[in-house]
């Protein structure tokens, strides 16, 4: 077998053993690339080499899984693998966050313990090498707040499908006690609880650097039905909601290439123009945040709409313009 052949069944063995529900057979096609055919041989290969190889009737199809897991033998990672995690932790701690941080810290040390003394040794000049060679170029911005009290309630209550009880200091009622049904955390710019509050209502965010006296309830708290975590964050540009709207923007010939790799939001169009512009149409909430990231492209982008965008922008650039020229 040649390499590139055993390293797709290693890839696929791996992927077997990380599943709890297992893989059907389009799925194992889809994680290593391959057609549905070439998948069927490396499942009967992978059923000959592990005797713990599970088929599991899910009608009306089929899954498999290896549920015992693989011998560390075939788990050692490498020093890209390794850079990778260090990397993340390190970005993490320098924006502010440090309990994600902290998090990767933990799940570095129980990897490297887990690996064979030399398998270690083997990876150590290469882990460094990479290190040094490296570094992460950080945006100015605020520094989310992060706190591990905090984040465990927080997550402590949406796992268990508890209430969550705190006081807000934000609002128009600063310190006034709430009680809501957690519906996910925001990490971004700032941090954010997304919740609802009392019987059937409306998500909005809070501030994880203006909850108090967070305490978990022995309460079951559900969840509106239908709701989707990535759904809600599609609807905006940011982290603020209000009103959907249709976003039209043209990019001018001399911003055309910069826009074609670049990502507005999930929902864009990004349409050619015969005079080299680029006209993006997109549908999303949040129009004050997406003022000031147009701002970041000066006169290479044109908002076409809506009406209450062009105001925004507007009245943005006059309130720094007074500033400035004064």
């Amino acid at each position: 077998m040649r390499h590139e052949k055993a390293a797709q069944l290693l890839q696929l063995a791996r992927a077997l053993a990380s599943t709890a529900e297992g893989l059907t057979l389009d799925e194992m096609a889809q994680e290593i690339g391959v057609g549905r055919r070439t998948a069927e041989r490396m499942r009967d290969a992978l059923r000959d080499l592990f005797p713990q190889f599970e088929d599991i009737e899910d009608p009306p199809t089929r899954r498999f899984r290896i549920p015992a897991g693989l011998d560390a033998l075939f788990q050692t990672p490498d020093a890209e693998e390794l850079g990778a995690l260090r990397a993340a932790a390190e970005q993490f701690r320098a924006t502010g966050a440090r309990a994600r941080a902290a998090a990767l810290d933990r799940l570095e040390t129980k990897v490297l313990s887990a690996m064979r003394a030399p398998a270690r040794r083997r990876l150590a000049p290469d882990l460094e090498a990479m290190l040094q060679a490296e570094a992460i170029a950080l945006s100015p911005g605020p520094r989310p707040f992060e706190d591990d009290t905090v984040l465990r309630q927080v997550r402590e209550a949406i796992v268990g499908l508890k209430r969550l009880t705190f006081a807000y200091m934000g609002g128009s009622t600063p310190g006034r006690s709430r009680e809501v049904t957690p519906l996910g955390l925001l990490f971004g710019r700032s941090n954010y609880l997304l919740a609802a509050e009392g019987e059937g209502g409306e998500p909005r965010t809070w501030r994880l650097d203006r909850l108090s006296d967070v305490a978990v309830l022995d309460r079951p708290a559900t969840p509106p039905q239908d709701f989707s975590l990535a759904a809600f964050v599609d609807r905006s540009f940011g982290i603020y909601q209000d009103d959907v709207e249709t976003v039209r923007l043209k990019v001018r010939p001399h911003g055309a290439e910069e826009a074609l790799g670049w990502r507005f939001h999930s929902t864009q169009e990004v349409t050619p123009q015969p005079d080299g512009s680029v006209l993006i149409v997109f549908h999303a909430s949040g129009m004050r945040e997406l003022a000031w990231h147009l701002f970041s492209w000066g006169d290479k982008v044109e908002i076409l709409g809506p009406q209450r965008l062009k105001d925004m922008m507007a009245e943005q650039l006059s309130l720094a313009l007074a500033v400035h020229q004064a």
